[in-house]
């Protein structure tokens, strides 16, 4: 909703002040389909050359987030955090039993109470993977927060390809409107013995060009990138919490206080209160017993 607000505040502030100065449409309008046929089609045409077919559907998918915000939300949080207690718990009450939750997630009692976390593979495999290496005695924290690390760096890494695309595209706009702009002032030297009104509007049709390439870039494809770089920087807080409650787990730390590390290490904004989580693994206590 905030994305649509912002949208409508620049179209508003921009066009309103040009209105309220006295301009007037009627060139900009005369202009427009030219203009942004050359620096929009251009634009395009550069963002499909630097990227491969995996890297525009992922752009393409990830414009969603300006509008949607971040994937996971505080009731996404507390529910990983159970999830977690519950697996660590099993894990040190039977760590047989733990392998048939960790080896097929989708028909694990344990997962199906979380459906969300289930169906995001990223966090699953994480969780499983990590469980998994404990179990086989590949359980040094230092190692395999360092293996997390890397892991998740890569994940992220992947994950801003699109927001740096766009800010390509960005970064190319003003270039694009001075191309377009050019292109206008060749067609006004094309008509130099024209009286000054029609060389006036060519002029000012040209200047067209620099206007909306400078205003797509700033007003909307550079904000569009930086805020679809911001969501997926708070969507890794998710991924983050999964390291942070099982390397506690590593260390030996009860099971209350692993999801407590966790549950600190969480960003405020989504972070659970200390109470409400510890009445919700109190449930899960009772529920196992």
């Amino acid at each position: 909703m905030i994305g649509i607000i912002g949208i409508v505040v620049v179209f508003v502030m921009v066009f309103g002040g040009f209105v309220m100065a006295g301009g007037h449409f009627d060139i900009i309008l005369h202009s427009l389909p030219y203009e942004m046929t050359m620096i929009g089609g251009a634009a395009v045409g550069a963002f499909l050359i630097a990227n491969n077919g995996a890297g525009v559907k992922h752009t393409l998918k990830d414009i969603g987030k300006v509008f949607k915000g971040a994937a996971w939300k505080p009731q996404d949080y507390r529910e990983l955090l159970c999830l977690l207690f519950e697996l660590i718990r099993l894990a040190r009450q039977n760590p047989v039993a733990l392998e048939e939750h960790i080896e097929a997630p989708d028909s694990s009692e344990i997962f199906g109470r979380y459906p969300k976390v289930l169906k995001d593979h990223e966090a699953t495999e994480l969780i499983c993977d990590t469980l998994r290496s404990m179990t086989l005695s590949y359980d040094d924290p230092m190692q395999v927060e360092e293996v997390l690390d890397k892991r998740m760096e890569a994940s992220l890494n992947h994950a801003m390809h699109s927001s740096h695309a766009m800010q390509t595209v960005a970064d190319g706009l003003p270039a694009l409107g001075i191309v377009a702009a050019v292109l206008g002032v060749i067609k006004t030297m094309a008509a130099i013995d024209q009286p000054p009104e029609v060389l006036g509007g060519l002029i000012g049709g040209a200047l067209v060009g620099t206007f909306l390439g400078v205003f797509l870039a700033y007003g909307f494809v550079g904000p569009f990138a930086s805020k679809m770089a911001m969501v997926v920087q708070e969507d890794a807080h998710f991924y983050k919490l999964i390291r942070e409650v099982l390397i506690a787990n590593l260390h030996n730390h009860p099971a209350n206080m692993c999801i407590e590390v966790g549950r600190q290490n969480t960003p405020h904004h989504v972070r659970p209160s200390y109470g409400e989580l510890e009445e919700a693994m109190r449930a899960l206590k009772r529920e196992a017993a």
